[in-house]
């Protein structure tokens, strides 16, 4: 049986990040070694740092990540891509060009007898005001026209030096370590949720760049799967089991 795999965060083209080409290549090299394997790719989200696509005009770069994603499709391969809170303005050409199945909202979706709830998990639970503000912006129509309405050249700059600062912020670029199923608040929203969705399997989330595997009942299982920038972290679902692994260049292909 064919393999479904899950992964987040890439942030690729990021302006905080020196070895951007590298990473690109990195995760090239992990699509291209699980095409024969996969039934479908489930990319929950914050792929690249900053996309936004202009009518005619779509951003500079990733044509490594864009042509394997339309390999993978040609060949048959499901490519979900969720917008997450870096690349939320894609208007048709991921899925026009490269075959892509785009989401904006979190799905449930039953896979060989399993149901699971997928996110990015921007905006679950988080009690920051100031994040649930600016989430709401990025997600107004109006205000998406508006950006579009800026010339590339500037509307490009506008997005990838936010979306650097927002990186450099933290210690390090990275996100704070896991805080306690108390205190994480994508942990919060699912013990909450799974009390009124009791048929939910198994919920994966990106986001929060960490890898977190958490049974929160016998039944229940909770994913958060780490990111493409440092850990290289993955799940996997092979119709019975799921599991985390990461991706080491040199070793077995996964």
């Amino acid at each position: 049986m064919k393999r479904i795999y899950f992964l987040s965060d890439a942030h690729l083209g990021s302006w905080a990040m020196q070895h951007r080409r590298t990473q690109e290549r990195r995760l090239v090299r992990f699509l291209d070694s699980i095409k024969e394997k996969a039934e479908a790719v489930y990319l929950l989200g914050d792929m690249f740092d900053f996309w936004n696509e202009y009518r005619y005009v779509v951003p500079k770069g990733y044509t490594r990540f864009l042509g394997k994603l339309s390999e993978l499709t040609d060949c048959g391969v499901e490519v979900h891509f969720f917008t997450g809170n870096h690349d939320i303005w894609t208007y048709g050409y991921l899925e026009e060009e490269c075959g892509v199945i785009v989401h904006r909202e979190p799905i449930t979706i039953e896979l060989h007898d399993k149901v699971f709830y997928l996110a990015h998990g921007d905006g679950l639970g988080d009690p920051d005001r100031q994040f649930k503000v600016l989430r709401g912006v990025f997600h107004n129509r109006f205000c998406q026209r508006l950006l579009n309405f800026v010339h590339p050249r500037w509307g490009m700059w506008f997005g990838q030096t936010w979306a650097k600062h927002s990186r450099l912020k933290r210690e390090d670029g990275k996100e704070p370590p896991y805080m306690g199923e108390d205190k994480e608040y994508l942990v919060r929203y699912t013990k909450t949720y799974m009390a009124s969705h009791p048929d939910i399997d198994f919920y994966i989330y990106g986001h929060r760049h960490i890898e977190l595997d958490l049974m929160l009942s016998r039944k229940v299982r909770m994913l958060i799967l780490g990111d493409w920038i440092w850990q290289f972290t993955y799940a996997v679902f092979d119709g019975e089991h799921l599991f985390m692994d990461n991706y080491i260049e040199g070793e077995t292909q996964p």
